[in-house]
């Protein structure tokens, strides 16, 4: 076991929901050859529902064939967690790294996610925290401004973290978000009374807040990287 080392920081823009699920089985099986260091992906998604491994199908509150009038899709996943919505406006990390190199255990892990939307909350005033017992992700009060869904392989993860910033919260009001009834889903717009930057610079912040928590001493950046070139292997 060694701590964190190098992390690579690939600043994707969108992409498609099923290319990022490709692209990250491809870089968890070098992950674990050692081919290539901690990679952090940042990307934001067109509309998707995604589900989690337990099938929670109940979750999702109007018929699949309705889904195209809305803009969006639905896909099942093998990451931990139930419903949840991904979407413009909303920064997304799904970190590849070695949880056994940094010396870290799951619920540890989950916890400094946790840990990077609630940092980058108080950068704007905003106090959240993470959810009472049964609850995932980061509140702020009543409202989920963060969710979480995780994926661990032979001690390497996948799938990762969702923070709002300002996505169409209408979206939310056709799922049970995370399984968990009577809450409601809030932004880091609604919450904040600052005037927010850029959204890539709001990006950044998470990624920075993320880099501090797990500890790594060097973070090289890849922007825009062609995931069809360099992994012509994840079609």
């Amino acid at each position: 076991m060694r701590g964190p080392g190098k992390l690579e920081v690939w600043k994707m823009g969108f992409v498609n929901y099923l290319d990022a699920l490709k692209l990250q089985e491809k870089l968890v099986s070098d992950r674990k050859l050692c081919r290539i260091p901690d990679t952090l992906l940042s990307l934001q998604h067109p509309p998707i529902y995604t589900l989690g491994k337990r099938r929670t199908d109940h979750n999702l509150l109007l018929p699949v064939s309705e889904l195209k009038n809305i803009g969006a899709e639905l896909h099942y996943t093998q990451r931990g967690g139930d419903i949840t919505f991904h979407g413009p406006h909303q920064a997304i990390l799904y970190p590849i790294i070695s949880l056994r190199e940094i010396g870290i255990g799951a619920r540890n892990y989950v916890e400094k996610l946790e840990s990077t939307m609630i940092e980058l909350s108080s950068l704007y005033g905003v106090k959240a925290c993470a959810g009472q017992k049964g609850e995932t992700g980061v509140w702020v009060g009543e409202r989920k401004i963060g969710a979480i869904g995780v994926r661990i392989s032979y001690g390497i993860t996948s799938h990762g973290l969702a923070y709002n910033i300002d996505p169409d919260l209408k979206y939310f009001k056709h799922i049970v978000p995370c399984g968990i009834t009577d809450k409601e889903v809030t932004s880091l717009r609604r919450e904040t009374a600052t005037m927010l930057p850029a959204e890539e610079v709001i990006q950044e912040q998470l990624i920075s807040c993320f880099a501090r928590l797990f500890g790594y001493s060097t973070v090289t950046w890849k922007e825009n990287p062609s995931i069809f070139s360099d992994h012509e292997s994840i079609d």
